[in-house]
């Protein structure tokens, strides 16, 4: 047998508390060989990415401990190496890609330099040969005109461009190991297969061995040759990727394969009235240049689309990023200005919403609704869950604070939460309890709509499956309409009874989302079809 390349060997992690010590990962042990990819796979906060960033000793270390362990790295222990010498280590013989590119490249530094800076670094290239190396790698990985855009500074590129800069960044030194921590979970479907075959065919070429950690059971089956399960910070089961698919050990893992978003929506009630239709729907953003801002060109964000939407509905609206998706949902609720024709149906009463005044508009709000993609970042961490749920009733009601009180214990009851929480801050809670109370936000109006803008891109498998059983009874009880954006076509298909594909600020394809699911009518469409993960082979 031949040595593992890594090798961690009970390894436990301790962060700082005060002036205590809480264990985060107790006893977790696995190996990797050279050119083999190893996943390492959990929910949010099962230890994961303490794990992989503890190999390179990238945890702050003020705050954290090791009271057991070691990890083997061709011969040697990285968690006693100096300082000096694991220097050598980081970004030559072992590099990492982090979850989310834009906040991990510097936003003032360009390209080039970015990737320069790593070669100068660990091969003492002149600037000369290093431009060279930057723009074989760039080349290398698929970026588009990578000569033309070595100056350009992050926020010019797409994410899927950022994610192939980081995974340039990483490669350049041709490292022994590559750690890739959630690389595609912020990344469209399309963009995500692109990224996945990337990785694959680069370590086939550099014979070089990956850390692929995610929560993602479909990726791990396509790409993993081994897999190790984590949970509340231990590894609970490994083995060979397919045995663990097709023969999994532990309840945990059993859990997270049964998690896959499935099931249809009841289907709409017959007779059900129309509540929404958009008729010629254009948002141009103008481009201008010159010191007067001459209008040369527009960006069609949203290009003459018409859709309807019945009570008791779901609506898919499918797309990449830049698609026009969100800009759409956000003129539905006249957050933006758009062209065209929004109405409204309200018991006997159709308003055209693009017609009327902010006060006109003002007591229509509570009737629409939009919940958002991060949970964390749409709620103020400074305002109990109570405050958070009440806030709407504040607004657009007169309710006396006792009436308000249990306005939000019903809220909270609805989504099943516990009330006696509702004095904590969202901080207290998981991403899926933080998603439960935006829901009982939005719900605390009894809204007419929904407009959910990603609502389970963020989440945790388990925890999407949650949300959408959550979601599904909610519009049976309640006969909710919902907009539903998102480019993750596996939670389109749960919750949808028809689909909008958009590109490009135009609907490609529109109809029953069974039938497009199974026969879709256009090349784009199947693309986005066939780049779905499966956890099915």
């Amino acid at each position: 047998m031949t040595e593992s390349l890594l090798t961690i060997d009970r390894l436990s992690v301790q962060f700082r508390t005060g002036d205590n010590y809480k264990t985060v990962v107790s006893g977790v042990g696995f190996s990797i060989d050279k050119g083999e990819i190893l996943a390492l796979v959990g929910e949010s906060g099962s230890g994961k990415s303490v794990t992989a960033q503890s190999i390179l000793r990238l945890l702050p270390e003020h705050s954290v401990r090791y009271p057991e362990g070691a990890i083997h790295f061709q011969g040697k222990d990285l968690l006693q190496l100096p300082e000096s010498q694991l220097r050598h280590v980081r970004g030559s013989k072992i590099s990492m890609i982090f979850q989310e590119p834009m906040t991990s490249l510097n936003p003032l530094h360009s390209i080039e330099k970015q990737l320069a800076e790593a070669v100068f670094l660990h091969k003492g290239l002149p600037r000369k040969e290093a431009r060279s190396t930057v723009l074989h790698w760039l080349n290398r990985v698929g970026l588009r005109d990578a000569e033309r855009r070595l100056d350009a500074l992050p926020h010019e590129l797409s994410g899927g461009e950022r994610q192939r800069v980081m995974i340039a960044m990483a490669l350049i030194n041709e490292p022994d190991l590559l750690i890739a921590d959630e690389p595609t979970t912020a990344l469209d479907v399309t963009i995500q297969a692109q990224v996945l075959e990337l990785i694959e065919d680069l370590q086939r070429e550099l014979n070089m061995a990956v850390l692929f950690i995610t929560h993602d059971l479909a990726v791990v089956r396509r790409l993993a040759d081994r897999v190790a399960i984590m949970k509340a910070g231990e590894v609970v089961e490994t083995g060979h990727t397919e045995a663990v698919f097709q023969s999994p050990e532990h309840d945990y893992t059993r859990r997270l394969l049964d998690a896959e978003p499935e099931g249809k929506p009841d289907p709409v009630p017959e007779g059900s009235p129309m509540l929404l239709q958009a008729e010629q729907m254009r948002i141009w953003f103008p481009m201008t240049r010159g010191v007067f801002k001459r209008v040369y060109d527009h960006v069609k964000a949203v290009d003459d689309i018409t859709l309807s939407l019945r009570r008791g509905e779901t609506l898919g609206i499918v797309g990449e990023s830049g698609s026009g998706k969100t800009t759409l949902s956000r003129a539905l609720l006249r957050l933006i200005s758009s062209e065209g024709h929004i109405w409204l149906s309200d018991e006997n009463e159709r308003f055209d919403l693009n017609t009327l005044d902010h006060k006109a508009m003002s007591p229509l709000r509570q009737k629409l609704q939009i919940i958002f993609q991060d949970p964390y970042g749409s709620l103020s961490p400074r305002m109990s869950v109570s405050q958070i749920i009440a806030e709407g009733l504040r607004v657009h009601t007169k309710l006396d604070a006792r009436a308000l009180d249990q306005a939000v214990v019903e809220a909270m009851e609805a989504v099943q939460l516990d009330p006696t929480t509702r004095h904590r801050y969202p901080g207290e809670f998981s991403g899926g309890q933080r998603q439960r109370i935006a829901i009982a936000r939005a719900l605390i109006l009894d809204p007419m709509l929904l407009i959910l803008d990603e609502p389970t891109s963020a989440l945790d498998r388990s925890v999407q499956k949650d949300i959408i059983e959550l979601l599904r009874r909610l519009q049976r009880e309640r006969q909710l309409s919902y907009l539903f954006v998102s480019h993750d076509l596996s939670v389109v298909r749960a919750l949808s009874h028809r689909v909008m594909i958009m590109k490009d600020g135009k609907v490609i394809e529109s109809g029953d989302a069974q039938a497009i699911f199974d026969h879709p009518n256009e090349e784009y469409t199947r693309q986005l079809m066939a780049a779905i993960p499966s956890l099915s082979r």
